[in-house]
């Protein structure tokens, strides 16, 4: 089901050189930040307004985010944030554990700076997680991994898997109870920072592999439980052999 997107969930930018790039940056920030859930629409007349800019400019931001697979546009319906599939699931599990394992396998180049980010993040999510801030305990935890890609040391691999993670959030708005699914993640992302900053990279590289195996299980099973919820009476038909009239 579609959702109206309201004036307030993005705070508007300063007016001066807000371009499409820039509200781009912003509603891709409100998606990873859980403020713009899958099915949202986005009504072009709204958000110029609300970032003061044109129609035009708002649309190129829109189609940049299509581009970047947060949002899907329909001929006479409009946008809204896109509703990711288990195959989208699989595939941005697969990406993670590419680059979050070779950025832990070659964090020795690391700069303090980049390992005091990792710290950060971990700090954050532990304040959230005290206070029971569920939705900014996500975001942490977010912010946890591109602070591990960002070991990498690449700001083109900064910029994608940024991307890779605001699709990471979508994915998350499957689960039924956030509070119960984020808590989990804030011992093992320690766990993991505490593995990297001491220096002990085989053993981190193999607690994120258990910990993405973990992650995807919990996403794919929550996918499959909700479309199956949404089709009960085709899954029971399907499972007894019948045909659906």
């Amino acid at each position: 089901m579609m959702k109206d997107v309201g004036v307030d969930v993005v705070s508007a930018q300063p007016v001066e050189a807000l371009t499409a790039d820039r509200v781009a940056v912003a509603l891709r920030a409100a998606i990873l930040q859980g403020h713009l859930m899958p099915g949202t629409r986005l009504k072009d007349v709204q958000l110029a307004a609300q970032f003061q800019v044109s129609r035009n400019t708002l649309r190129d931001a829109i189609r940049q985010l299509t581009s970047d697979g947060l949002v899907t546009t329909q001929l006479h319906i409009g946008s809204a944030v896109r509703i990711l599939t288990e195959d989208d699931a699989r595939d941005i599990y697969a990406v993670r554990r590419a680059l979050e394992t070779a950025a832990i396998l070659g964090s020795s180049r690391a700069t303090r700076e980049q390992l005091t980010s990792i710290s950060r993040a971990v700090n954050l999510a532990s304040d959230a997680n005290h206070n029971s801030r569920w939705r900014d305990v996500g975001t942490a935890s977010l912010e946890f991994h591109q602070a591990l890609v960002g070991l990498c040391g690449s700001p083109r691999l900064d910029a994608f898997f940024a991307n890779i993670l605001a699709q990471l959030r979508l994915v998350f708005s499957v689960m039924p109870d956030e509070s119960e699914f984020q808590f989990e993640w804030v011992a093992r992302d320690a766990q993991l920072a505490s593995l990297i900053l001491a220096g002990r990279r085989a053993d981190a590289a193999a607690e994120l592999d258990r910990y993405l195996e973990s992650s995807e299980a919990l996403i794919i099973d929550a996918i499959r439980a909700s479309r199956a919820k949404a089709f009960p009476r085709r899954d029971s038909a399907l499972i007894e052999g019948q045909t659906i009239q």
